[in-house]
Order: C-alpha cells, then structure tokens, then sequence
C-alpha cells in the first residue's frame, strides 16, 4: 500500500518532486543557451572546432536564400541541396573576411562614440537575431522556391507537380556547407603550421608569403592533377574505354557495301567502338526509306573512323588524327560517296556520338543519295572530354574536313556532291574549330547544321558578338539574316527575318534555356548578355544573376539539361527536319504534304530501327 502523500507511478525513494526538479534543470539549460547561443572563443589557437563567424554565417545563408531562385532549366531537390551547400559555403568564404574587416573598422568608432566596445550580451542578441530572422526566411525562401520551379516547369511544357523536400534541401546544404569548411579550417590550420616551421630558417615574412605559396600550390595541384586527373578522369577513362569495347543491345554488324564496319570495309566492326557500331548499325535502308517518303531510295553511305583503327605511340597527335582522316577518305572512296547527290561531314562528341535524329532527315530527304562521314576522337564522355580535351575535337575536326574536302575538289565541279557540316553540342563546337571563321564556313561548305554549339565555339562567338543591333543573344540576327539564321522553333524561326536568305545556308538551333550553351567562367562575377531583357521565350522572369551563385546554379544546370523536353534544355528533338530542308532541300519532287510526313515520322519515332 502506498504511503500517505505519495504519488502513483514513482518508485519508492523517489523524492516527490524530481520530474519538476528534471523540467527546472532542462528549462534552466535552455536559458542558458537562449542567453548566449554560441561558444565564445576560449583559445585564439583553435581553428578546426572554432565556432562560425556571425558575418560570414549571416552572408552564408543569403547565398543559401539566392541559390534557390530558378535558373535556366528546372532543377530536382537534391541538386538544389548541393548548389545550396556550395553557395553558402562561398558566402561563408566572403563573408568571414569581409566580417573581420568591419570590426577593425568599426572598433575604433565605437569607441570614440559610445566609449565602449559592444561585449559578449550584443553578441548574444545578435546571434539570438540571426536564428529567429534565418528560421523564420529561410521556411518563406524555400517555400517560394518551390513555386517558381513549378512556374518554370510550366513554362517549358513540364508538368507543374514537383517533389521538393525543403528540409532535406536544408540539411543537405547544410552538411556540404559545413564539410566544406572544416576542409578550408584544415588547409588553414596546416598553413598556420607550416609557416610556424619555416619560421625557424627564415624571417617571418618571407616564412609567411613561401607558406602561403606553398599551400596554395598543394591544394591547386592536388586538385587539379590528384583528385580530378588522376582520381575522376583516370576511372572515368577505364570505364569509357572498356565502354568502348562493348555493342549497344540489338546493335548487329550491318551486310551494306555502303557502310564502315561490314564485312567489305576498311575498318573492322571491332575498330569502330561503342559510338561508331551504333551509328552505322543504325543507317536507313533504302526499302525503310522508301517506306517513310513513298519515293526511290538508294542504301545510303555511312562512314565511320573509329580511333581504334588510327590511334599508335603519340595518340591524340595531329598527325594520328591525319592517319584517321586518310583511312576515311580511302573508305568514302570505297563506297563510291564522292558519286553521291549530298556528302556531309558530322562532329562528334566525347566518346564519338553523333546524333542520328541529326543525320537521318539528310538521308531521306535525299532519297538515302547521301554520304555522311564521321572520326572518333576520344573515349572520354563529353562533360570530361569538355575538361580536359575539347580541344583535340578542333584538331580532329579539321583533319578531317580538310583530307576530305581535298578530295572533294578533285572531282569535277559541274559533279560534285553538295558538301555539307553539322554537328550537336559539342560536336558542333568541333566543326567550328575546322575553320577560321563565318567566312571561311560559308566559302568551303555548301551549308551547315549546327545545334547546341557550347558558349566557346568560335564561329557562332564571332556571329554573336557581331550580331545586328537590337536582336537579342539567343536570337541573333548577323547581317539580316543573309546565311546564318537561329531557332528554337525551326517552323516559324527561320523565316526571320524577312530579308533574303542566300545560299549556303546555315542554321543554328539554339534553345534559350540551353546551359550548355551559355555555361561560362565569367557567370562567376560578370553578369550575362543573356539574362538582359528581353529573356528568351522560356526563361522565367524571376530568373538573377548573382555573384558567385548564378556560375553554380548553370554548372549544375549542365547536368539535368536533357531533362526537359525539346526544344528546351539541351533537347533539340527534331528541330533538324526543318533546318536540313532549309540547307539541303531535295531536287525536286518534294511537297509540302512530304515534309509533312517525313516531320511526323521523326516525332512519332521512339528509337532508331
């Protein structure tokens, strides 16, 4: 039986009032802390397990709050937690010198105005501040993100509903934030370290600048060469090499004459790689083409170099890439392509890609009279080869289009095939690299499709750089329109401007939210022709730049740029149709009711047969 007074539940001996007592003791830790939330900085040595600086805490969580306004193309969440992470690390970066400064500054007035320095309970407030002001904007921020990237979404023909987990977004940028800085606290404090040994050989001054030098030299180096080079590009190199090796699934070495790889080739199956087996397994016939425009067709030809059946000692010279270009010039030779109504030389990308939505119209327009001829370059995947190698894609470029327009002007002049260029991304940049400039395209080509080109690409640069007063950047107009003409919407775009369009033709499709082809350095600290007004038909309004931010948001950009649907993003669908009619149109024969029907088989075609 209980005694008298004692409460039901407690355990004999237990005093009475010790869950009151338990609750005093929490509320009493909670004052505390409310009191002053933060640990004051007892040893001024301490660097790694420092607690945040409140100036750069405040600006870290303002890039936090801008990385979640829209950019190009809508972004999943848990990107959007790694941009947030990376941006508010930056801030925290900016911020914490920037701190360091005001104080110094602001010490000695207050002093001599209010004849005190501000000690540790305005510390307090402020930090008290911060918390409230940070929760309170940070729920209204993430909230309002959600809905511009539904706004976005809509705006590029995307269903509005979006999964955005705010607080996982939060605790994401949150941890990168925070792993970022304790690996700058770490390089700091072994700066601290090493100048501190130096100290004992030379004067501190010249300890401090070699230190510095010598830690800056450390972390570029061990970036750049350890991680990124040796780390990341190495084990990307393995796998895209072994990649290389393998068939795409229903992949089968074509019979053709007409085509790299079989049988009567030049070039082995096994020499063309991944890319090369895909694209010449994957040429038309002349009974599907046929088929598709109701007309005669002829089996077209499809060359393809593959770097296995050039590459040596010194691979990725400019004399292998000349071995390549003579090996593809025999094989044209071989199957009769110089004969042909249509000779096309195609940029690859990366891994040697080309976009067979990109290729094919070409060939039925023409009744598969056509020859279209293409060198592997690299193993690398794009987004690696772009880092590391985008230069070898000029190179190989021009020593192909050079050897075979050397070729080309052998033949007769009243006989020879219309010779044309295109490529997509950066496959597209690698044909530009093949010449001097818009000029020297339109003087030594009979036309050009070009779709995606990457901000670095030379000939668009100098058209766009030069383009007609008053026409904006992802529209450019560049001498009324007389060769080079823009699209996003190839139907309506190319008949802009009104003014004569005069052969050779080349077309540049060119989505205005394409990150790929507006993703540059200078996004860091200089503002973009291409956020001024007027935006592009499917960039939001609520779209800024904002130092440092705006470089991170378009990098991540990069890699959910196929996300969307064409033509947005890096998604051209089959904005070619139109472009090679345009460059390249059929003899004759052809009626509106025949486009028609070929664009209709373009879009409603899932994969390659």
């Amino acid at each position: 039986m209980a005694r008298p007074g004692a409460r039901l539940g407690t355990r004999p001996g237990t005093p009475p009032d010790a869950p009151s007592a338990a609750l005093r003791r929490a509320a009493a830790r909670l004052l505390a802390v409310a009191r002053r939330p933060y640990l004051p900085h007892t040893d001024a040595a301490r660097v790694i397990r420092r607690w945040p600086d409140l100036s750069a805490a405040c600006l870290a969580t303002v890039f936090f709050w801008l990385s979640l306004t829209p950019s190009l193309v809508p972004r999943p969440w848990f990107l959007q937690g790694v941009i947030g992470g990376i941006t508010a690390a930056i801030g925290y970066a900016i911020g914490a010198p920037l701190g360091r400064l005001a104080r110094l500054a602001l010490t000695p007035v207050c002093r001599r105005l209010l004849r005190r320095v501000p000690g540790e309970g305005a510390r307090a407030h402020a930090w008290q501040a911060y918390y409230v002001l940070a929760l309170g904007l940070t729920v209204l921020a993430l909230s309002e993100s959600a809905r511009m990237q539904r706004r976005l979404r809509a705006l590029q023909d995307l269903p509005e509903t979006l999964t955005w987990h705010s607080m996982m977004i939060t605790l994401m940028a949150l941890a990168l934030c925070a792993l970022l800085l304790l690996v700058a606290r770490a390089v700091r404090l072994g700066t601290r370290k090493l100048i501190r040994a130096l100290c004992r050989f030379v004067p501190r001054p010249v300890a401090v600048v070699a230190g510095l030098l010598i830690s800056a030299t450390a972390v570029v180096v061990g970036t750049r060469d350890v991680v990124f080079d040796r780390g990341v590009v190495d084990v990307v190199a393995q796998f895209a090499e072994s990649t290389d090796r393998g068939t795409k699934d229903g992949m089968v070495q074509s019979g053709s004459p007409q085509v790299s790889g079989s049988p009567h080739s030049l070039i082995t199956w096994r020499e063309l790689g991944y890319e090369g087996r895909n694209f010449t397994a994957s040429t038309p016939t002349a009974r599907h083409i046929s088929q598709v425009t109701h007309r005669p067709a002829k089996d077209p030809v499809r060359v393809y170099v593959g770097r296995r059946a050039f590459e040596g000692p010194g691979t990725g010279e400019p004399e292998n890439y000349a071995a390549g270009a003579e090996l593809a010039v025999a094989e044209l030779e071989r199957t009769g392509a110089f004969d042909r109504e249509v000779l096309a030389v195609a940029g690859t990308t990366g891994m040697g890609w080309v976009n067979s939505t990109d290729a094919e119209p070409l060939e039925y327009l023409h009744g598969g009279d056509t020859a279209i001829v293409a060198m592997q370059y690299s193993y690398l995947p794009s987004w690696v080869s772009f880092a590391v190698d985008k230069e070898q894609a000029g190179r190989a470029n021009r020593a192909l289009f050079e050897a075979v327009r050397a070729r080309w002007l052998e033949e007769p002049a009243n006989s020879r095939p219309r010779l044309v260029v295109f490529g997509e991304s950066l496959g597209a940049y690698g044909i530009e690299a093949a010449f001097d400039g818009p000029d020297d395209l339109l003087s030594k080509t009979d036309g050009a499709v070009l779709a995606g080109s990457p901000q670095f690409s030379p000939v668009r640069g100098e058209i766009t750089a030069h383009r007609d007063a008053g026409s904006p950047v992802w529209r450019p107009q560049y001498e009324r329109g007389r060769h080079f003409r823009f699209a996003q919407w190839p139907a309506k775009d190319l008949s802009r401007p009104p003014a004569p369009w005069r052969a050779p033709r080349v077309v540049y499709l060119q989505n205005a939210s394409d990150p790929i082809v507006w993703w540059s350095w200078d996004l860091a600290i200089e503002r973009p022709r291409w956020l001024r007004e007027p935006l592009g038909p499917d960039i939001t309004k609520e779209v800024g730049w904002f130092p440092f931010v705006t470089f991170w948001q378009t990098t991540v950009d990069l890699a959910v740029s196929y996300e969307v649907d064409a033509p947005h993003g890096h998604r051209y669908g089959t904005g070619s149709v139109e472009a090679w009619i345009a460059v390249a149109p059929p003899a004759q024969g052809w009626k509106a009711a025949d486009y028609h029907r070929l664009k209709h088989y373009m879009d409603e075609r899932e994969a390659p047969y």
